[in-house]
C-alpha cells in the first residue's frame, strides 16, 4: 500500500499523510484528523519503503518489517484522556518511521485496576490478545498491574512499559516517575503558602498519591482525610469532584489533579460555582494540548512526551535486534509550567475561572 492510497481513502493531500506518519511534531489540522491518518494506515498494512532497510538504530535482521502492538491499560479508549491520545499518536509515528507494522491498538482497563483483576481470569484474557494478534513486540501504555505483566511476559518474548508507575524492573520501561511529578506539584502549591491542599485521582496503588503523601510529610503537614478524593481519570470524574468540594465547610486552597483532563473538569465545575467566591489554586499533571486554553491557562507538570515515545520504540526494537537481553529502564525528568491556575495564598482572589 502507498501514502497516495492512504491519502486518497482519508480525503487528504499525500503530503499530509506523510507529515503524520513520519513527524511525530506535526500538528495536524484536527486530532480527528490524524486518528483517521494512522487508522487507515493500519487498515490498510502500510510499511514505509522497505529499501530503507537500515533502521537509525541499527540493520533489521528480519527481511520483513517488525509487527508491534500497543496495549493501553489506562482507559477505555483515546478519547477519555488526552494524554493517551498524544502519546499513543507520537509512538505510531515512531514505529512508522523505524519502517515497522502497527497491528492494534488494545483498550484494556481492567489490567491496571487490581481489583477486577483479582476476579478477572488474566491468563485467558491475555492468551486471546495474542492469538488475536501475535505480534513480535508490544508496547504497553499506561500503568499495569503485576500479575498481568507475568501472563503477558509468557506470551510475547519482546515487550516494553510506558509509565508513571514502575514496573519494578519486571520489563524494560520508559519511565516519568508518578512520585517526583506529584512532588513537584505539590512543593509547588506549598512554596505559594498553601498548606490546605488536596488531591484527586486514584489512589490505590497509584505512585502520583504516593508522591502527594510523601511531600505533605516532609513538610510537616498533617494529611486531612477529607481532602483525599478517590475517583476515575476523567473530565466528568473532575467536575463532581469539584462539586463534592463546594460543599465541604472547611475547604482546600489548592488542588493537585492527577492528570490534566480531571483539573478542566474542575475549572469548569469552579465556574459554575464561581459565585460562592471560592478560588482554589488548581495543579495537574501531563501538560495536554488543552491545558494550554484553559482560563485561567491550567499550572501543570510536563512530561516529555516526544522523547518518551522515542525511546519506547528505540528500546524494544534494540531488544527485538538483539541489542540487550537484559531488563533496560530509561527515566525522564518532569518539569514544571507555570500559568496562571496558581496563585499565593495572599492573592487567591485574583484567579478568575471560566473555560
Amino acid at each position: 500500500m502507498s501514502i497516495k492510497e492512504i491519502a486518497e481513502k482519508v480525503g487528504v493531500s499525500v503530503s499530509t499523510v506523510s507529515r503524520v506518519l513520519s513527524k511525530p511534531e506535526y500538528k495536524c489540522s484536527s486530532k480527528e484528523l490524524r486518528e483517521q491518518i494512522f487508522a487507515a494506515a493500519r487498515e490498510m498494512n502500510y510499511v514505509p519503503n522497505e529499501s530503507a532497510k537500515n533502521l537509525r538504530l541499527g540493520e533489521n535482521k528480519k527481511s520483513e518489517p517488525y509487527r508491534l502492538s500497543i496495549l493501553v491499560t489506562r482507559t477505555n479508549s483515546s478519547e477519555t484522556d488526552p494524554f493517551f491520545s498524544e502519546l499513543i499518536g507520537l509512538i505510531q509515528s515512531e514505529i512508522n518511521k523505524n519502517m515497522c507494522m502497527l497491528m492494534r491498538i488494545w483498550y484494556r482497563p481492567e489490567f491496571s485496576d487490581e481489583g477486577k483483576c483479582a476476579t478477572l481470569n488474566i491468563k485467558q484474557s491475555v492468551r486471546e490478545l495474542y492469538n488475536e494478534e501475535a505480534s513480535d513486540g508490544l508496547i504497553i501504555v499506561g500503568k499495569c498491574c503485576p500479575q498481568v505483566i507475568r501472563q503477558l511476559k509468557a506470551q510475547w518474548k519482546n515487550l516494553i512499559s510506558v509509565n508513571r508507575n514502575s514496573t519494578n524492573y519486571e520489563i524494560d520501561e520508559v519511565l516519568c516517575d508518578g512520585r517526583k511529578i506529584a512532588s513537584q506539584a505539590v512543593e509547588y502549591l506549598i512554596r505559594l503558602g498553601h498548606r490546605k491542599i488536596a488531591y484527586v485521582g486514584e489512589c490505590h496503588s497509584e505512585s502520583r498519591f504516593k508522591g502527594f503523601q510523601e511531600t505533605l510529610i516532609k513538610y510537616n503537614i498533617e494529611t486531612d482525610i477529607d481532602y483525599i478524593i478517590q475517583t476515575g481519570l476523567s473530565e466528568k470524574d473532575g467536575y463532581s469532584a469539584m462539586e463534592w468540594i463546594i460543599q465541604m465547610q472547611n475547604r482546600p486552597t489548592g488542588i493537585y489533579c492527577a492528570n490534566d483532563i480531571i483539573a478542566i473538569g474542575i475549572l469548569k465545575a469552579l465556574n459554575k460555582y464561581n459565585k460562592r467566591y471560592y478560588n482554589p489554586s488548581i495543579i495537574s499533571s501531563d501538560d495536554i494540548a488543552e491545558a494550554r486554553y484553559t482560563k485561567p491557562m491550567l499550572t501543570t507538570i510536563s512530561l516529555p512526551k516526544e522523547e518518551m515515545a522515542k525511546f519506547t520504540v528505540y528500546l524494544l526494537l534494540d531488544r527485538l535486534n538483539g541489542g540487550h537481553k537484559s531488563v533496560m529502564r530509561t527515566e525522564f525528568e518532569s518539569s514544571l509550567v507555570i500559568r496562571s491556575s496558581c496563585s499565593p495564598m495572599n492573592n487567591a482572589d485574583m484567579i478568575e475561572y471560566y473555560i
